[in-house]
């Protein structure tokens, strides 16, 4: 190999490493595009506002968006003062029948199967940093401010299985919020 040739492969090589290393973003396994400044979170409590109220759910809902965040991310959670901040409130918590079983002798029709949904309100903003200094210009600050809806389909008594179906919106909802926030979906 002439010595023009390894010069110009080891140039190459070391322009790479440096457009690579200056990128502003941090890629994951997770397909998320998360700002290299973004550091810090807080995940401020979701209080329910709900017509239905299930005591436990505003703590587990809270928890596992800090959970999805923790696990998947670098991110330290804060509270207070921090480069991006998740607020709102749970808005819905509702039960209905989505199929109905037929009786005889003249009885009400009872549900077959039912759907239990949540939704949640999820305000975020972002804070760009120039000079060191957070900005107060609301154009150059990135947020969202929307509604996440999900459900789970179930047939016989909630009580059973009321906290499994919690669960499993709560990862649903978790991942939605987490996908609009840092993967621009």
């Amino acid at each position: 190999m002439s010595k023009k040739l390894l010069f110009k492969l080891l140039t190459g090589l070391y322009v790479m490493v440096l457009l690579f290393t200056s990128c502003s973003y941090k890629l994951s396994l997770t397909g998320a595009s998360i700002p290299a400044d973004l550091k810090t979170v807080d995940v401020q409590f979701f209080e329910n506002n709900a017509q239905l109220v299930v005591p436990t759910l505003s703590q587990n809902f809270t928890e596992a968006l800090k959970a999805r965040i923790r696990n998947t991310t670098d991110i330290k959670i804060v509270r207070g003062d921090a480069d991006a901040v998740f607020s709102g409130a749970i808005t819905g918590y509702s039960i209905a029948p989505i199929s109905i079983e037929a009786t005889t002798g003249g009885q009400r029709p009872i549900a077959g199967a039912s759907r239990l949904t949540i939704t949640v309100a999820v305000k975020y903003v972002k804070y760009i940093y120039k000079d060191g200094k957070r900005t107060s210009d609301p154009d150059k600050i990135l947020s969202f401010d929307e509604t996440f809806t999900r459900f789970a389909n179930y047939s016989g008594d909630i009580a059973s299985q009321e906290q499994g179906l919690i669960a499993d919106i709560n990862k649903q909802l978790t991942e939605d919020i987490f996908n609009r926030a840092f993967a621009n979906w």
